[in-house]
């Protein structure tokens, strides 16, 4: 199967200038194609994988992938899907928020890809340079028709400045110098980059005499309607540092089996074969939550790796399974639990009796309540049913330092010993 109908296949195109040429394009090996990322935050998200995961699928493929970031155009601010004006970002931050993307993107491709600044060319660029050479080439009519533009001068109490209202003639200088400088006539990104790109095709053919091609990927919401990518707290990002790997794995764990097979598709790059064997498994044993547990496995090694993957699946199985909580690591355990109500005390001869703990996690309302909890068989230290009689000792402590305790199924403490 071909890039193109590999993609197709997985429902990965929604928009394409010209299917014809894209096919006869892309059928010479190490052919350049471009995806430019908004580098206005440090970290990506969850969001920005499928173009990120369509560079790597041309990579795979045999062709040249080139990752731009936007560090001029970060300057101006993209109108594109925004409602208000974007605030402006001093070029320091948006310097430092690069190479913080740039690590996240080379993790995904195991380290080669090829990354261009669009600052060394617009940041060299006079205002006179940009109207002369770029700015003749569009007519204000006809900026005036993309959506991104009408969207936002419709709306009186809004607008748009002559700042983001230039955007797309930055984004399209973009395509030209680097289909005169990498022989890169394609450039690929999310629907609503459509009339971006296509002002880059079109400069292209005014400026250059060639003719540029564009491809678009549907922008993803989930079965009841939600933009894809968000959780209760915000953003899905890949930076562990902001979404931790144990949320991040978490997140594609709790996939609505609506969702699911077509996530597999379009994040993955799970071959046809295994994807149809999943839905049927799906149909079949939901409960079991088969082809959840594979994208989650699939997403995590992707975007952290191998090693994070195998902590984070220790840490599922001995809160849901039948894992050992000791074999959790530590730093892992403690992001698990971050929100969980936890207590400290100096050391084991400074612990309180059971009843106790359990007030002060806010497990039970009063150590009356505690006690029956105990009697009844409802509480759990480290995953052991214990009682009234139940002593701890150092050999208890998970790492030297904390206990789990758990009521019923699922509420949970930890208490912080020393």
């Amino acid at each position: 199967m071909n890039i193109i109908d590999e993609l197709k296949w997985r429902g990965l195109i929604y928009q394409v200038s010209d299917e014809g040429k894209v096919r006869e394009y892309l059928s010479t090996p190490g052919r350049s194609l471009y995806c430019g990322f908004d580098p206005t935050a440090s970290s990506l998200h969850i969001g920005h994988l499928v173009p990120l995961l369509a560079l790597y699928r041309f990579q795979r493929a045999g062709h040249r992938p080139i990752a731009l970031m936007g560090g001029g155009t970060a300057l101006i601010g993209d109108p594109s899907g925004k409602d208000v004006e974007r605030q402006l970002i001093a070029r320091e931050t948006i310097e430092t928020s690069i190479e913080s993307i740039k690590t996240q993107v080379r993790r995904i491709f195991g380290g080669e890809v090829r990354f261009v600044n669009n600052y060394d060319w617009i940041g060299r660029t006079t205002a006179i340079e940009l109207l002369r050479d770029v700015g003749k080439y569009f007519t204000v009519n006809w900026m005036m028709q993309k959506e991104s533009v009408k969207n936002r001068i419709s709306r009186d109490e809004v607008g748009i400045s002559f700042t983001e209202f230039s955007y797309m003639i930055l984004q399209a200088y973009d395509f030209s110098v680097l289909a005169e400088q990498e022989g890169c006539m394609l450039q690929i990104g999310g629907s609503d980059q459509w009339g971006n790109i296509t002002a880059g095709t079109e400069l292209i053919r005014k400026k250059l005499g060639k003719e540029a091609i564009a491809l678009t990927f549907p922008l993803i919401t989930t079965a009841d309607g939600k933009k894809f990518g968000k959780s209760e707290k915000g953003a899905i990002f890949l930076d562990p540092a902001l979404t931790p790997v144990y949320e991040f794995y978490q997140y594609f764990m709790r996939t609505d089996d609506r969702d699911v097979i077509r996530f597999l598709r379009y994040f993955t790059f799970v071959s046809r074969e295994e994807i149809e064997a999943l839905e049927v498994t799906l149909a079949e044993r939901p409960e079991q939550r088969v082809p959840q547990r594979r994208l989650a496995a699939e997403m995590t090694r992707l975007v952290h790796g191998e090693e994070e993957l195998l902590k984070v699946e220790a840490a599922t199985a001995a809160l849901f399974g039948t894992g050992d909580l000791r074999e959790v690591d530590p730093a892992m355990l403690r992001t698990v639990f971050n929100e969980a109500p936890s207590v400290s005390y100096p050391g084991l001869e400074g612990l309180p009796d059971l009843p106790q703990i359990l007030v002060d996690l806010g497990l039970s309302k009063s150590k009356g309540q505690a006690r029956k909890d105990l009697e009844q068989g409802g509480v759990y230290v480290n995953n052991c049913r214990i009682d009234l009689a139940w002593k701890p000792t150092a050999g208890d402590l998970l790492h030297g330092q904390a206990l789990l305790v758990r009521k019923g199924k699922k509420n949970y403490g930890l208490v912080q010993v020393g």
